[in-house]
Order: structure tokens, then C-alpha cells, then sequence
């Protein structure tokens, strides 16, 4: 049966506002700017918003949804905020709704596939042009009501809502909201409590204990199938809030560059978080592709970020490295992959030294691809459950390190062929200080403790994709994200399943053409 077939008709209104308000609109801006909220529409563009362009513009400082009579939409539409997901977050907007209802996603998912495009599912916070479900917080495509307006709840592993108290008298809430007038509407998630706010009041709280709750999604904005409606948002404003039972890892992943499979890095990170989640840690990936997050929140509650990209003068942190050094200077942990280990000497390589222990210099550094032998591990969080492994990867070496040797622990060392010291001397090739090193390790991925509390690695290896397929290869670098993260790296390492080609393949997506 289908969810429309399910639920009440007049309850197919709704559609989802997770979205805050106290106050009027003009003081929700002024409160949001003191209190570290970021806008997430620009008053004039749908720039970083997803819709079908039949029913959604930006219109009078506004995101303006509408169907009429002769352009109706045939099923739920929404309009979605595609610059990043959502975990716990304090969310507010003013909205204005002439007929039918509508509402905002939160932490919501897409199935394309099976549902079509621009179509959402996951908590909503309802509003409408009626009595009945604005301020209830509804599950679309997502178990129905979890919790009427005045209603505290709490959702049991059987997937059901039980009453567990009242947050005010559901017609008293009720007679707060104007009609066809701007409202406020907070939306606030925290762990596993969602808490929805109209016009400074309350309306509920819900408080999921199922195996289905969802930690992180989307927002998305929603046009009700149905009759010719309006809606209107305007002052959209997000705030990320710590999280309190587990530490975030942000992966940003570079554009994808040097042909299928390699310097993958948007398939990279995501299988990497997709490790992350599947290890049982009390840690929260998130991943950006395609460079530096457009997302103004999206370093805001992370304890950890890593980068995988290209790098040199492209590198995606260049023009951030101001950002990058508050992030630090927070304590945040920083880790660097591959690549993304280059940046040009002088001060963004100065930085680096500092942030992560080490970095790429061109001239002094060096980039072969050859077949690393890893036989000893030193007794340090980043090597816990190394067995000793051999891999075939473009492997850099001779990184520029501070003269303290005692400020970067070496994780991975391996004696290189002599072969690749011998490259003619180029900005990435062979040079005197690389030759006289002959028959020696070489540090290829190391740790660092910073003076400002906060930790870092670097890891040179990840050319390859398909590498990420070789346990101690994959543990190495989940644990560095698990320790820069500050949380506690397992005795035995992060635990890994076996991977197997076909997996990993699909992380790369359709070959082109296809």
C-alpha cells in the first residue's frame, strides 16, 4: 500500500518544517548573526538549492514554492539544500503559506531510483493552511506521525510513537500561528532528539529510540500534491551543534583527476566513511566531493577533517588556509591523504609542518610508484592491528619534516627500490639529498601531536582505488581518522570487513559512456 494510501487525506497536506523561529523575522536574522547561525539561501538565488524549476523560484527575498490549477504537481515535490548534510543542528526560518500545506526536511534521503527526482523522504516538520498538523513532527516516507502538536514521544525499536508527555495544549499552539502571515519556525536536533518551535512556542518533541533513527540528511523544502497552493521561506539560518556522543570526521575529497580508478577521490572518501560507519565506533562521517565544501557549516562541529585531492599550487586548501588555521587552532584534527600531502614551500608548507608534521616539497621530495614492504609498526594508536603488508602504490618519500624529530611519529617506514632515487632531478624526481639516503627507510605516513592539542597525520599512499581493498593499507589511515578525531583507536585497530573488487568498483560509479 502506498504511503498516500496510508495516511489520512487530510493529513497528506503536511510535508516538512524543521525550521526555528522566536521572535519576529527581521529580529530572527539579528539573533542568528550574535549567535553563530549561517544563512543557507541568499535572499535572491536558488544557488546550492535543488528543485524543479516548474514550481520553485526565488521571488521577494524568498524561496517561493507554488502549483496552480494549470501547473499542478502530481505527487510531493521538494526543493533541496544540496551544499551538505545535516547531524545536529539548530534550524530556523520565518515561512508564509497561502492554501494546502507544505513543510522541511531534515536529515532526509533520496531513493532517485525508485521514487524520481526531487522527491524526499524523512522527518518533516509539518505546517498548513488548517488546524490540524502544523507543528507535528511527521515521518515521510518514514513511518508516519511521530509526534502530534503538543505531544513529547518516544519512538520504541517496534518503530511506534508512545506518548511520554505534553509540551502544551495542542489548540493553545495551535492559535499562536498566523494564517497567510509570516511564521518562525525552529527546528533543533540533538542525538536522537528532534524539537520543533512555532513562533517562540514549543510544539513537540520526539525522541527516537528506533533502529531506524537517521543521525544525518538533507533539508528539503515541500509542494504538496493537491490543490493550487503557495509557500513561501525566507531567512533560513543553520547552526551546527557539537556533538555530544560521538566525534565527527569530516572527509573532503578533491575532483577526481589521473583517469578511472585513480586519484579517485571522491570514491575514496565516501568508501572510507562508509568504513567509519560500519565499524560500531562512536564516530560521524561526513563527506564533501568535488573540493572544498560550499556548506558555510560545514567544518563548524567537526573534530576531525581529512583531505584527499590534488595538490601543489591546487591544492583545495590553498585559498583556505586561514580557515584551516582557526580549525587548528580549535584543536581540530587534521589529516592529509596522498596528494593532498604537497603544497608549495615557504608558509603553506611552514603550515603544514605544523598542522599535519610533514609535507610534499618540490625538490627535495620525491613520487615513484613501487612496491612498499611494511614489516615493523611502532607502538602508537595509528599502527594498533598492522600486521605487516606490501603494496604496490605511488608511494612519496622524503617528506620535509621539522628538524625536532621528536614532534612527528613515524607510522609506515619501507627500504625503496634504488631505482626510484635515481629519477633525473625535476621538481618531483631524484635529487642529491634523496640519493645519499641510499639503502635507507623512509617515512611514509606519520603522526603528530601539536603543541595546540590537537593532532595530525599524513599519509602519502592512495593513488591506486583499488588499494583501498588491502586490510592494513585501509586500518592505517581509519585509524589516523579515528585518532586525529580524538576518539579512542580499539586494541586490535578500527575493525574492517573484507572488500571485495566488485565493491570498490562501485564507489567509482558508471564508466563514462555508460
Amino acid at each position: 500500500m502506498s504511503e498516500r494510501a496510508c495516511r489520512p487525506a487530510a493529513f497528506l497536506f503536511t510535508a516538512v518544517l524543521f525550521l526555528c523561529a522566536s521572535g519576529p523575522a527581521g529580529a530572527l536574522a539579528a539573533d542568528a548573526a550574535e549567535d553563530g547561525f549561517k544563512p543557507i539561501f541568499d535572499g535572491k538565488s536558488l544557488d546550492g538549492w535543488d528543485g524543479n524549476p516548474k514550481f520553485w523560484r526565488a521571488d521577494g527575498g524568498a524561496i517561493v514554492g507554488q502549483t496552480t490549477a494549470e501547473n499542478p504537481t502530481p505527487g510531493n515535490t521538494f526543493i533541496v539544500w544540496r551544499r551538505g548534510d545535516v547531524d545536529d543542528f539548530d534550524l530556523r526560518l520565518s515561512y508564509r503559506l497561502f492554501g494546502g500545506n507544505s513543510g522541511v526536511q531534515v536529515r532526509s534521503f533520496e531513493n532517485e531510483k525508485e521514487w524520481g527526482k526531487w522527491v524526499i523522504g524523512g522527518y518533516q516538520a509539518d505546517i498548513e493552511a488548517g488546524d490540524r498538523f502544523s507543528g507535528i513532527l511527521y515521518g515521510e516516507r518514514y513511518r508516519g506521525i511521530l509526534a502530534d502538536r503538543g505531544q513529547k514521544t518516544v519512538i520504541g525499536k517496534d518503530h511506534n510513537p508512545r506518548v511520554d508527555g505534553s509540551v502544551g495544549d495542542p489548540k493553545e499552539i495551535g492559535a499562536k500561528i498566523k494564517k497567510e502571515d509570516w511564521n518562525d519556525y525552529r527546528i533543533e536536533a540533538r542525538g536522537n532528539v528532534v524539537r520543533l518551535w512555532i513562533n517562540g512556542q514549543m510544539t513537540c518533541q520526539c525522541t527516537d529510540e528506533d533502529t531506524e533513527m537517521r543521525r544525518s540528511g538533507c533539508i528539503a523544502l515541500q509542494l504538496h500534491a493537491g490543490p493550487a497552493m503557495r509557500v513561501e521561506f525566507k531567512n533560513l539560518r543553520l547552526k551546527r551543534l557539537p556533538l555530544g556522543d560521538r566525534k565527527k570526521i569530516v572527509l573532503v575529497a578533491g575532483p577526481d583527476s589521473h583517469g578511472r580508478g585513480s586519484h579517485a577521490h571522491g570514491a575514496g572518501c565516501a568508501f572510507l566513511a562508509k568504513c567509519l560507519e560500519e565499524s560500531g565506533l562512536p564516530v560521524l562521517p561526513a563527506v564533501y566531493r568535488g573540493g572544498w565544501p560550499q556548506d558555510p557549516t560545514a567544518f563548524d562541529n567537526a573534530d576531525a577533517v581529512a583531505v584527499y585531492c590534488d595538490g601543489g599550487g591546487g591544492h583545495v586548501a590553498m585559498p583556505h588556509l586561514e580557515e584551516v588555521a582557526a580549525l587548528a587552532k580549535k584543536g581540530v584534527g587534521l589529516g592529509m591523504l596522498h596528494y593532498g600531502v604537497e603544497v608549495p614551500k615557504g608558509k603553506p608548507g611552514d603550515l603544514f609542518v605544523q598542522w599535519i608534521g610533514g609535507y610534499f616539497e618540490t625538490f627535495w621530495s620525491v613520487n615513484p610508484t613501487w612496491k612498499a614492504e611494511f614489516a615493523k609498526f611502532p607502538d602508537h594508536p595509528m599502527a594498533r592491528g598492522l600486521k605487516p603488508f606490501k603494496i604496490e602504490d605511488e608511494w612519496y618519500y622524503h617528506m620535509r619534516f621539522p628538524e625536532d624529530a621528536k614532534a612527528v611519529t613515524s607510522i609506515l617506514e619501507a627500504v625503496p627500490p634504488e631505482s626510484t632515487r635515481n629519477a633525473d632531478d625535476s621538481s618531483h624526481g631524484g635529487n642529491a639529498a634523496v640519493r645519499a639516503r641510499k639503502g635507507m627507510a623512509e617515512v611514509l605516513a606519520w603522526a603528530r601531536e601539536r603543541p595546540d592539542g590537537g593532532r595530525g597525520f599524513g599519509f602519502t599512499g592512495g593513488h591506486f582505488h583499488h588499494n583501498w581493498a588491502d586490510e592494513g593499507f585501509r586500518r592505517v589511515v581509519l585509524n589516523g581518522l579515528v585518532w586525529i578525531a580524538k576518539a579512542e583507536v580499539p586494541a586490535g585497530g578500527v575493525p574492517v570487513k573484507a572488500v571485495t573488487p566488485a565493491e570498490l568498483e562501485a564507489y567509482l560509479g558508471a564508466p563514462p559512456g555508460k
